[in-house]
């Protein structure tokens, strides 16, 4: 968690915390973007919201298929990986 203080800029942290609301984007995208553990990421949710939005978010996330990439790859059995960009995001 110091690693992620020091490294993450508020524009950075608004970043993650929109990702982890979408529900197609996997902690393995942000942590390919960022750096961070899927631990890293709800210590950081935990943080940075309220307590009922943070218990919100983690009903929500808990043993969601597309929040893992590695369950969702396998449930989708021959299909190709699937990608998604939020309309904010550049690139």
């Amino acid at each position: 968690m110091t690693d992620e203080r020091r490294q993450l800029c508020c524009a950075q942290i608004d970043r993650i915390i929109m990702m982890a609301w979408e529900d197609r984007t996997s902690f393995d995208a942000i942590r390919q973007q960022f750096g961070i553990s899927p631990g890293e990421v709800i210590k950081l949710m935990r943080r940075e919201l309220k307590a009922s939005s943070f218990r919100l978010w983690r009903k929500r996330t808990r043993r969601r298929m597309t929040k893992h990439e590695a369950k969702f790859s396998q449930s989708q059995s021959g299909q190709p990986l699937r990608r998604f960009r939020a309309k904010s995001q550049r690139g």
